[in-house]
């Protein structure tokens, strides 16, 4: 077991963070889904529908920094965290969404997710 924090890089980890918990925020949704003992991990993902590629990777350093900080003390023990970014994601307060990151954590903790959103046709 790892103390450190590191990154998903691998497509099928962010897709088994998919079945996991979902907590949705306003700017974001976190996935969660333990990883048989593989540390905390994080991942962020934007997808194209959010903005061009200045707004999408300044809401990918944004996450980063924001899981970077919140991880070590409320990430959850051999966990995958996964941010997903949301429209409007760019333009929240940092500290409103250090508050949120805190409470989907503690959400998770406990166990508690939301349902998938509906697909759009």
């Amino acid at each position: 077991m790892t103390s450190e924090i590191s990154t998903i890089r691998r497509r099928a980890h962010f897709l088994a963070a998919n079945r996991g918990l979902r907590n949705a925020r306003t700017g974001f949704v976190l996935l969660t889904r333990g990883n048989e003992g593989l540390g905390k991990r994080f991942g962020v993902t934007v997808t194209k529908k959010i903005g061009n590629a200045v707004v999408r990777n300044r809401m990918k350093r944004r996450f980063r920094e924001l899981l970077r900080g919140a991880l070590p003390a409320e990430g959850l023990a051999d966990t995958d965290h996964v941010l997903i970014g949301r429209e409007g994601g760019v333009e929240r307060d940092f500290a409103r969404m250090r508050e949120e990151l805190s409470q989907a954590l503690a959400r998770a903790r406990e166990g508690k997710g939301d349902p998938a959103r509906r697909r759009r046709k």
